[in-house]
């Protein structure tokens, strides 16, 4: 009878490398598919309303009859609806206010964001302790919607275009991210251009800019989309119907089944469907972001994350 002799049972060595967590294993064959139909299911939820959208825009007001509404399939493709809101009307002037309010007020909020954001880097200026710590406090406590109306009602800013970008200009959270950013730049870098003689400012465009062309894009990206899709500024602060942007256009249409100035005829005698103008004013809104967000995309990651980690 042969004797079972018991193998001595391995002990894991110190030094060997702990086991990974399952999220960190390759995935499998079945996981990949299994991810891809989901993100496939996800593009097509974001995709097809934005694809019926833009159809019923592009749809004759027979189409839109035929299909009792939102039109899936196009049939008789026509830009008509655009033609007429593009024609000089409310939805024109409408569209170039938000185009100047949104190039003013990002150019403005950029600028002060970044001097401010540099100058809270910097651990030698005067104060910076302070007026970080009240940036701080105003992410957490608000004086409210009445004292801020009273405010802007009292500097004279009502039915102005000055109340759609001053109230909101500055967010202390971008000024966060690029503070985190600022730091994380080379101070021997900084300090070398000190010693060429050059003061703040230069140092600020010529050396700090250039190396946060990556979160400088996100942020301004940020600005940019919250000046376009504003629209509570402007029906609280502007009475004069001429003035509103076309954000405020697009809630007038949709929401209260009010047509802009000058298409109310053309509705009521057949030539457009009212709901081919509402949806082509929502391609209009959408347009700009859509456009410019591919651009910019590449920047998030870098610019995000490392504006978030350091400092």
């Amino acid at each position: 009878m042969t004797a079972v002799i018991d193998k001595p049972v391995r002990k894991p060595r110190p030094w060997a490398a702990p086991p990974r967590p399952a999220w960190e294993e390759e995935p499998s064959k079945a996981g990949l598919a299994g991810k891809g139909i989901a993100l496939a299911f996800a593009c097509l939820a974001i995709l097809f309303p934005i694809w019926i959208v833009v159809v019923t825009s592009l749809s004759s007001r027979k189409t839109i009859d035929e299909a009792g509404g939102l039109v899936m399939v196009p049939k008789g493709i026509t830009f008509i609806a655009y033609q007429e809101l593009l024609s000089g009307g409310q939805v024109t002037r409408a569209a170039i206010i938000s185009i100047l309010v949104t190039l003013v007020g990002t150019l403005f909020s950029m600028t002060v964001s970044v001097l401010c954001a540099y100058g809270l880097s910097r651990s030698e200026s005067f104060g910076h302790r302070w007026i970080l710590m009240t940036l701080l406090a105003t992410m957490f406590f608000s004086a409210g919607l009445i004292p801020t109306y009273l405010l802007v009602q009292s500097l004279g800013l009502t039915d102005s275009y000055l109340a759609l970008i001053l109230p909101s200009a500055i967010s202390v959270f971008n000024i966060l991210v690029l503070r985190g950013f600022f730091m994380g730049i080379s101070q021997e870098l900084i300090d070398s251009a000190r010693i060429d003689g050059a003061g703040d400012l230069r140092i600020l465009w010529r050396i700090v800019m250039p190396l946060s062309r990556a979160v400088l894009a996100v942020i301004t990206l940020f600005y940019a989309v919250g000046y376009w899709s504003a629209w509570f500024n402007a029906s609280l602060y502007l009475n004069d119907q001429d003035m509103m942007p076309l954000q405020n256009v697009m809630i007038q249409l949709v929401q209260r089944q009010e047509a802009p100035v000058g298409l109310g005829q053309a509705i009521k005698t057949g030539q457009l469907s009212g709901l081919a103008i509402q949806m082509a004013v929502m391609v209009m809104a959408l347009l700009p972001v859509a456009v410019l967000s591919p651009f910019v995309q590449k920047h998030f990651r870098k610019g995000m994350l490392t504006g978030a980690v350091k400092g």
